[in-house]
């Protein structure tokens, strides 16, 4: 992979994770206050579940 592509996808994210906050910031405030009230055995479980899926998409597209 070369530099260019981690950047690109880097920027991807970054515009992705944007999405939300810019076309609805109640509806986000309000999905991330309730990700504060989770306990961090829960958290780590949906890191654990995206860092996953994102391996697995990598493997199936490469």
């Amino acid at each position: 992979m070369s530099a260019n592509a981690l950047w690109s996808a880097l920027a991807l994210v970054l515009v992705i994770e944007g999405l939300l906050p810019f076309a609805s910031p109640g509806r986000w405030r309000s999905a991330f206050s309730q990700l504060l009230q989770l306990r961090d055995g829960q958290l780590r479980f949906f890191g654990l579940c995206s860092i996953l899926l994102g391996l697995l998409l990598l493997w199936l597209l490469g």
